[in-house]
């Protein structure tokens, strides 16, 4: 077994990585190969010096990949050589002085919370599997704040209808309990008749297509682009879109940073942070209607 499916099977078998992240490393070790094998007539992967890696980034950039992308590869070889490393495969770590390439970094994208209430309450969803398919889609992505991939891969019995929760395997399979609204259950309980009644069993996930395979992450991003391009004037129409806007409304509406940081299964509280910036005009709303000088 070659170098790179040792590699991916550690990330899936022991790292417990998202099937899309593990797509995401092989294809980017994927096209490194390529690249070794054309400018510098490499053929393994283990036999490259710092000075090559390099050599790619510039190339990357010089193609005019944007640097988020770059840094993303670069994390991807850094896994890569750093599992070689700790395996003995090569006497040094050739990623040591790889540095990232600067980022400017903007704030989170979200949505005004009358546009997204008014998609969600007025939208003429069509009453069959895939019309209240999509509604639940868009409901648990803003009412609960997962990230898509924990979304694809929930499954009927994580559904807890008594005590009203989700239960998801986040990041490195860890695992969280979520609330759910009453009318989100609702929304699930018509989903599941209509896919039960439309879709032949057996059902491996919660939402799946009308063939019976689990849903894929394009399919989600196409739907969300759909509604969410006919409601509101954001310019950006993606699944990671509702997360942030699940955060900035709670934000705004009193909820506890803390608390949203275990809603969303962030590790620490800096990644949570940065939804603060996003509420700066609720903030600056308050301060003007409380302080006397104002």
């Amino acid at each position: 077994m070659g170098m790179l499916e040792t590699f991916i099977n550690y990330l899936t078998y022991e790292k417990r990585l998202s099937n899309h992240t593990i797509c995401a490393y092989r294809t980017d070790l994927t096209q490194f190969h390529t690249y070794l094998q054309a400018q510098f007539q490499i053929t393994e992967l283990n036999q490259v010096t710092s000075k090559v890696l390099r050599s790619w980034i510039i190339h990357l950039s010089k193609e005019g990949l944007n640097n988020r992308s770059i840094n993303r590869k670069v994390a991807c070889l850094r896994a890569f050589y750093g599992f070689l490393y700790a395996k003995g495969d090569i006497a040094s770590d050739v990623t040591a002085q790889l540095r990232s390439l600067k980022i400017k970094k903007g704030l989170p994208i979200f949505l005004r919370e009358e546009e997204l209430l008014r998609l969600l309450d007025e939208y003429p969803f069509e009453d069959n599997f895939e019309g209240w398919r999509d509604k639940l889609v868009l409901e648990l992505l803003y009412g609960t704040g997962i990230r898509l991939s924990e979304l694809l891969n929930l499954q009927d019995h994580d559904i807890n209808f008594y005590e009203r929760t989700i239960r998801v395997l986040g990041k490195r399979n860890k695992e969280r309990i979520i609330p759910v609204p009453k009318s989100i259950l609702a929304v699930v309980e018509n989903y599941i008749a209509h896919r039960n009644a439309t879709v032949p069993a057996p059902y491996s996930h919660l939402l799946i297509t009308v063939k019976s395979n689990p849903c894929y992450p394009m399919l989600v991003y196409k739907l969300v682009n759909k509604y969410l391009s006919s409601y509101t004037q954001a310019d950006k129409h993606s699944p990671h879109v509702l997360r942030h806007t699940f955060a900035t409304h709670l934000l705004n509406r009193g909820a506890d940073l803390q608390a949203i940081k275990e809603l969303l299964g962030h590790a620490n509280l800096a990644a949570t942070q940065v939804y603060t910036h996003n509420s700066m005009e609720k903030l600056k709303e308050i301060f003007s209607q409380a302080h006397p000088r104002a």
